[in-house]
């Protein structure tokens, strides 16, 4: 298994349902677990990359209603994140 993480922004706040049903994505698609940063409006995917490609991710998302806008660049984070130190 080799397992990638990936990043992205949402629209807006997800709500109670839209937090249940990302609750049910774990082992069943292959995504292994997520992680939502509330107060940067990102969701954080890592999924077997041996099993799933990044753009099965996105429309497993996009078919629960998650209001995806777009997918963020890693490094374009980091360099913010050292920007602001």
């Amino acid at each position: 298994m080799t397992f990638m993480t990936v990043s992205h922004q949402l629209q807006r706040p997800l709500s109670g349902a839209q937090l249940r049903a990302l609750g049910e994505f774990p082992n069943t698609y292959g995504l292994q677990r997520f992680r939502l940063d509330e107060r940067k409006l990102q969701l954080h995917f890592e999924y077997d990359a041996s099993r799933l490609r990044e753009t099965v991710v996105e429309n497993v998302l996009r078919r629960a209603r998650i209001p995806v806008v777009g997918k963020v660049d890693p490094s374009a984070e980091e360099a913010r994140a050292i920007a602001m130190q």
